[in-house]
């Protein structure tokens, strides 16, 4: 299910910023992002340039793009963030996220179009400098129906209940080890 985007107090800051959050992104190079490492999800096209991951941060990362380092750093309970990038034509099969601590948030920067989010029974598509928020913990899957790329700025965040990050699933754990 999605959430009112709103009740979250960091939500403001990062839709005030997602212009500065978009630069830094288009400075990045495609050599610069890796396919997400849970293959399973998809069959191309979905690639992450990481921030931080659950809890380690990435410091050559986050050097890259300080000004959203800065902001994601700022979130309280942040333990995932980076860049999200689907290609023209990706999709991301249903699948649901590995805990109920957190709650993801989607800061929509690069929107060709024609791209959606389904959680649950509820489709959304993403609109350039808003926030998606939803419990991934839920069926959930997105797809690029355009002929340009999807990016999101994409941070976990743990829930207001929770004080422990979360258990990280041996592949995704093996991909950040090689990224430190």
């Amino acid at each position: 299910m999605f959430e009112d985007a709103s009740r979250h107090a960091f939500v403001g800051a990062l839709e005030a910023q997602w212009r500065t959050v978009r630069a830094e992104f288009d400075r990045l190079t495609a050599t610069e992002f890796m396919p997400w490492p849970e293959k399973m999800l998809y069959d191309a096209g979905w690639d992450v340039f990481g921030l931080h991951a659950f809890g380690r941060k990435l410091p050559g990362n986050c050097a890259r793009c300080p000004e959203t380092a800065r902001l994601v750093e700022a979130i309280p309970g942040m333990t995932t963030a980076g860049f999200s990038l689907l290609a023209p034509g990706a999709h991301i099969k249903p699948h649901r996220g590995y805990t109920q601590t957190v709650l993801r948030c989607h800061l929509a920067i690069m929107v060709p179009g024609r791209c959606a989010l389904r959680v649950g029974a509820e489709t959304r598509e993403w609109e350039e400098g808003r926030c998606l928020v939803f419990d991934d913990t839920l069926e959930h899957e997105a797809w690029n129906h355009s002929d340009g790329p999807r990016a999101v700025l994409l941070i976990d965040f743990l829930r207001e209940r929770e004080r422990a990050p979360p258990e990280i699933p041996a592949s995704v754990r093996d991909a950040v080890e090689r990224l430190s």
